[in-house]
């Protein structure tokens, strides 16, 4: 991330703000004196300031990631109200689980056109701009699934491995004006997306009949243990990473 003029806080774009790693994730960046531009599709259309007791200010604006034109607009709208963005964090993404043989068309192209083509639409929207002056990160939050098969998870996990791919791509061409592309990988985390996925001691156990391991560490994750990985990543701390996956899982996909 480029050094921020001395009166101005870095810029963070977050999508996918009002999920629980999205959530955890504005809030450690907040604390840490970053203006947070968040962006969710429950939130009401307009860029509008927030209450925020932590040193950063915090703007919420609606947001449908995989509405390319609404991608753009807002966009706009952060980067001159708010200031040039710093660090994109891609938060949004959504699930349907069940065989693959029983994935719908409609389930499908949902999880694709918000995990894969809400990512591109992102990273499209902002890397130029950030290559133009001269630096920033983008980190994408996808999942341990994309890098190991999952039972019931056909078209999620490939949506999560075409995130991972976009947002790598991207930083092949964005690294020469020293913009950063990482992506994070998490496990089973306590977010409302694990409802129905089995309980807490199956998700923690693993089940061998589907070929899923368990968690080496014996905990599900909290969103905090995500979005400090994310954060760390958005950082000058890692100035010298790019193009990298980096697994939070507890060591479930043993990588």
């Amino acid at each position: 991330m480029p050094s921020a003029p001395a009166s101005a806080a870095p810029h963070a774009f977050v999508t996918g703000a009002a999920g629980g790693i999205g959530s955890a994730v504005v809030d450690l960046l907040c604390a840490q004196g970053y203006s947070v531009t968040a962006a969710d599709i429950s939130y009401p259309t307009g860029l509008l300031p927030a209450e925020k007791t932590s040193p950063g200010r915090l703007y919420r604006v609606g947001l449908d990631v995989s509405d390319s034109a609404s991608v753009e607009e807002v966009v706009r709208e952060a980067w001159d109200r708010v200031g040039p963005v710093d660090c994109l964090v891609n938060g949004a993404g959504v699930i349907a689980t069940g065989p693959g043989a029983e994935t719908s068309d409609g389930d499908w192209d949902r999880q694709f056109a918000v995990n894969a083509f809400g990512v591109f639409a992102l990273c499209r929207a902002l890397g130029p701009r950030m290559a133009a002056r001269g630096g920033g990160s983008i980190v994408t939050v996808a999942s341990n699934a994309g890098t190991v098969p999952r039972s019931s998870m056909a078209a999620y996990a490939a949506s999560k491995a075409a995130a991972s791919s976009v947002t790598r791509s991207f930083g092949l061409e964005l690294g020469p004006s020293n913009v950063r592309c990482n992506v994070v990988c998490p496990g089973t985390t306590r977010t409302p997306m694990i409802d129905g996925l089995g309980t807490e001691e199956s998700l923690v156990a693993g089940q061998p009949e589907i070929y899923k391991s368990g968690i080496p560490l014996g905990r599900i994750a909290d969103p905090v243990d995500i979005a400090s990985v994310v954060v760390f990543l958005a950082s000058d701390g890692a100035r010298h990473m790019t193009l990298q996956e980096v697994t939070v899982d507890g060591g479930a996909s043993q990588r």
